[in-house]
């Protein structure tokens, strides 16, 4: 007789390549595909993920679980987890009917072309109908899910496992009114100038320089690739095939230069992954909180730092001469952590950036609720804008439109954002205490031990461990804001020679 858990691998493995069969038609169309393969391609996204869907939540998958469960001889704890998260998603999967995965499937598709051709024409009109399906068919799924304390709850969990929206506002509702003063008095201090950020950088030299940067980093390009998008994500279709995708402003190199560095980030977390767990469940982050936590790592604590730009200071002038020669290392670092309200979430600095998302939260929450309309969102997003950041979008293309997330149908999905910032500096904390001699490193162009330390203590174990256990695990402590305030009081109170509150 087969051995149940080998046999419940067997099952999995046909179902994790549909989806990621899926996946791949979605980064195609992200990336490649004609405007006018729209329909169709959204129907042969939906056969993928239903046909994955139908076959994951029958009866016989159910009772193999019970029979791998009963076969564990309680040693080995990769075969337990596998049980654990693959009965957690049967569980939830079952809830949603293949005709609500179907729907929303072709939904997104749909969605996602109106989006860019919505945002391409500052016209949120033509999205609205889209966006408001798609927050019907979220609303009935999370009907069909349930939850203990509000709709949104049902959404949040497929994100960021065991987060409540309640757990959400803890967090953020502090962590505003310590954030608010902070850009407040940042705001009060003169601008660093930026002028040789804003000349005129080839794309086709942005993507040469930021790849050899990740290079560096560790990003294996035998088993990725890079390529533009209208916005910037990572897609996985197996450990041994982990996409990167950014876009590039030809007047403005920091855009292109530190979204490649955050999705590289991405991209090392999938590439670390135990090969064991190749074709399971396991194969993949385990929250798109400690997902972020490793792409703000990369990005801020390592890309925006002193001892990075005292090594690649020279190559980036190398690159473009005509940009920085002549500028300093400390007007250069100056530059890179200008701290100023703006309107994009992507290009936003990192004392604001925890500002978008809240304002992002707070939005979604409310369509989920019923007490935010879709006609009212250009409205609120402006208010919301004005009150947390002082500025205002005078389009919708700065303002509602710019994020891909919603086409997409990814409602619960922001506030893992914010929630990766904090992860990000208490992991960092225990990087240096493992690692004293980090910055030294880092000045040398060396990230062999700090992404050796990342694969050992985070990437490898996948989704083995939920992520509120794997970060206590390591550092020691549940999520806290107090470290990344912390962090960027002491790195921006000395940059700007200021007390900040």
């Amino acid at each position: 007789m087969p051995d149940p858990i080998d046999e419940l691998k067997d099952v999995l493995a046909p179902i994790e390549d549909l989806k990621h069969a899926a996946e791949v038609l979605s980064w195609d169309q992200e990336t490649f595909m004609p405007d006018g393969g729209a329909e169709a391609r959204a129907r042969q996204i939906a056969t993928l993920r239903t046909t994955a869907h139908e076959r994951f939540v029958t009866d016989k998958l159910g009772a193999l679980l019970d029979r791998a469960a009963d076969a564990l001889d309680g040693a080995d704890a990769e075969d337990a987890a596998l049980i654990h998260v693959t009965r957690r998603d049967y569980t939830r999967a079952r809830k949603i009917p293949a005709s609500l995965v179907s729907a929303l499937s072709e939904a997104c598709s749909r969605a996602q072309v109106a989006w860019q051709k919505a945002r391409a024409a500052d016209d949120f009109d033509a999205f609205a109908p889209h966006l408001q399906r798609l927050v019907e068919l979220n609303v009935e799924k999370a009907e069909a899910i349930g939850y203990e304390g509000e709709p949104y709850d049902a959404l949040l969990d497929e994100y960021e496992p065991g987060m409540t929206t309640a757990d959400v506002a803890s967090v953020f509702d502090p962590l505003r009114a310590d954030l608010v003063p902070i850009v407040d008095a940042l705001a009060d201090q003169p601008l660093p100038p930026d002028d040789f950020m804003r000349h005129g950088f080839d794309p086709d030299a942005q993507q040469a320089f930021g790849e050899q940067i990740i290079t560096d980093f560790g990003y294996d390009f035998e088993r990725g690739r890079q390529d533009r998008s209208a916005h910037p994500f990572t897609t996985s279709f197996s450990i041994d095939d982990v996409r990167l995708t950014t876009r590039f402003d030809e007047h403005f190199l920091p855009s292109g230069l530190f979204s490649t560095l955050h999705e590289a980030g991405h991209g090392l977390y999938e590439q670390g992954i135990d090969p064991a767990l190749e074709r399971t469940p396991l194969a993949e982050g385990t929250s798109l909180g400690m997902h972020e936590s490793q792409s703000r790592l990369w990005e801020n604590l390592v890309g925006r730092s002193r001892p990075f730009w005292s090594h690649y200071l020279p190559a980036l002038r190398d690159a473009f001469p005509a940009a920085f020669d002549g500028v300093s290392l400390d007007a250069f670092y100056r530059a890179i952590n200008r701290v100023e309200p703006s309107l994009i979430r992507v290009e936003a600095d990192e004392v604001t950036y925890n500002l978008h998302i809240m304002l992002r939260f707070e939005l979604e929450r409310g369509l989920v609720q019923g007490t935010v309309s879709v006609d009212d969102l250009p409205a609120l997003w402006r208010a919301k804008m004005d009150e947390y950041l002082g500025v205002v979008p005078e389009t919708d293309a700065e303002g509602v439109l710019q994020d891909v997330h919603w086409s997409m149908g990814a409602i619960g999905y922001f506030p893992t954002y914010a929630l990766g910032n904090l992860m990000s500096v208490q992991l960092f904390d225990q990087l240096r205490t493992a690692l004293p001699d980090l910055d030294a490193q880092i000045a040398d162009g060396d990230f062999g031990a700090l992404l050796g330390w990342l694969r050992e203590h985070i990437h490898r174990y996948g989704r083995r461990h939920q992520a509120p256990d794997l970060l206590e695990r390591v550092t020691g402590d549940a999520l806290q804001a107090a470290p990344w305030l912390r962090y960027i009081r002491d790195k921006y109170s000395a940059l700007y020679d200021v007390s900040l509150p």
